[in-house]
């Protein structure tokens, strides 16, 4: 890989939009799709939803535990999965959430973000919550190999306050100001990107976080069932809106199993997202 990780998801934005893809095989959606709850179904709906969605949106979200929850025969069709994002020019954004300490912490960055390994992603979703300097051998290897994470910011889910939110300044200010002082002097964003939720009470300033300061992509989860809509996304992060990608799954996936009615699902979202966030 050649450019840094925000550069590559800037121009993925630009030429498809800001909508990314959750690929999230719950079990009633298997059923749904009439599909088997083992390995077999997982490749059938996964791969029937990558060549559906490919190029109509920028990236796709893999959601590892309902790969993990099928054991090595699940992590297989993961392997085929984030191989097969490369091949049809997606970017991969593997939702696994990882975060641990000095020698467990660098296990999981060569598993998800060295070169050539079987499980490696563009990007990975990561936990600051064994403190931001926990996640330093990630962030070396992502940059090293162009690759980028995702970190927990203030999430979508209401628990996340009781911990996000506490001090002054606030735990997630204190987060997005180290994920700023990582992410300076890359353009047009940095590698860093922060999860934020579109369905906050009130737009990041308010709560007493930089997140322009942070100089992060922004991964906006809580589009569609989880209540927001494309002009939340816009409120929240106006200013941003050039930064931000937006995961949305339900919206797709209940789609299926019909391919068409999968693309005609991902060609409408990508339509009302472009809307409201490229005006």
């Amino acid at each position: 890989m050649t450019d840094h990780f925000g550069r590559r998801l800037a121009a993925a934005m630009d030429s498809t939009g800001p909508l990314c893809v959750g690929l999230d095989p719950h079990p009633h959606l298997l059923a749904d799709w009439g599909l088997s709850d083992d390995a077999d179904g997982l490749r059938t709906f996964s791969l029937t939803v990558l060549d559906a969605v490919a190029e109509r949106c920028s990236a796709i979200k893999p959601q590892s535990a309902f790969y993990e929850r099928h054991g090595a025969g699940g992590i297989a069709v993961l392997e085929e999965v984030l191989a097969g994002c490369a091949e049809r020019g997606l970017l991969s954004v593997l939702d696994a959430k990882r975060g641990d300490i000095g020698s467990t912490m660098a296990g999981y960055a060569q598993a998800y973000l060295a070169d050539g390994a079987p499980l490696a992603a563009d990007s990975i979703t990561v936990s600051p919550y064994l403190g931001y300097g926990a996640l330093r051998p990630a962030i070396d290897l992502a940059r090293a190999d162009g690759r980028g994470l995702w970190v927990l910011g203030l999430t979508s889910n209401p628990e996340g306050e009781s911990v996000q939110r506490v001090g002054q300044p606030s735990v997630a200010a204190r987060v997005m100001a180290q994920v700023g002082e990582d992410n300076a002097g890359l353009e047009p964003f940095g590698d860093i990107g922060l999860v934020v939720g579109a369905t906050l009470s009130a737009p990041p300033a308010e709560l007493g976080v930089d997140l322009p300061g942070s100089g992060a992509p922004i991964l906006a989860p809580g589009v569609g069932a989880q209540g927001a809509g494309p002009q939340d996304v816009a409120r929240t992060f106006a200013g941003l809106t050039e930064r931000v990608l937006v995961p949305i799954s339900r919206g797709v996936l209940g789609e299926g199993p019909d391919p068409v009615a999968l693309r005609e699902a991902t060609t409408r979202w990508r339509e009302l997202l472009a809307a409201a966030l490229r005006p």
